[in-house]
């Protein structure tokens, strides 16, 4: 189908263009080592920096992470199932799970980063970086992951996916 094909399109995208990040979160790691056991000058950004860059990388591979399986699923009750009933029961665990966590998740993110943004809200370590951007990230990550949701739903509805074995 045209719309989860695009719902995926969005999610891999995001996901590849993410993945690049922990490059960046490596470099910074490694410059941090250097210059404090190599050069004894220990730079006071770049705990915060690398933390804020986890938590990114972390949230935003949601819907990536889902649209690959990669989440857990709990195989000892589903491997005995037909396909058909496993079909039943993974739409019914999108209804009764997913969406209202993805929705919460959504709607508490949304809350949570327009307070941060309207307080211009900072770290309060060494160096005090913007945290709004982050907790921005969050919202944009649980959108990502409840349109990828919808996209798996739609698979499991019609047949487009096999069930998870």
């Amino acid at each position: 189908m045209g719309i989860t094909r695009v719902l995926d399109l969005i999610n891999e995208t995001v996901g590849r263009i993410v993945a690049v990040i922990a490059v960046v979160f490596a470099a910074i790691i490694i410059y941090d080592v250097i210059m404090r056991y190599v050069f004894n000058d220990p730079t006071r950004w770049a705990f915060d920096v690398t933390k804020q860059m986890f938590g990114f990388y972390f949230v935003m591979l949601g819907g990536y992470a889902l649209k690959h399986r990669s989440h857990v699923s709990v195989d000892l009750v589903t491997e005995t199932l037909t396909p058909g009933v496993l079909r039943i029961v993974e739409a019914a665990g999108y209804i009764i799970f997913f969406f209202p966590f993805a929705w919460v998740f959504f709607t508490r993110s949304w809350e949570f980063a327009t307070r941060s943004l309207a307080q211009a809200e900072t770290t309060y370590g060494a160096v005090q970086l913007p945290v709004y951007p982050l907790k921005i990230s969050m919202c944009v990550a649980a959108g990502l992951l409840l349109i990828q949701g919808v996209s798996e739903f739609i698979k499991i509805l019609f047949g487009y996916r096999e069930p998870a074995q």
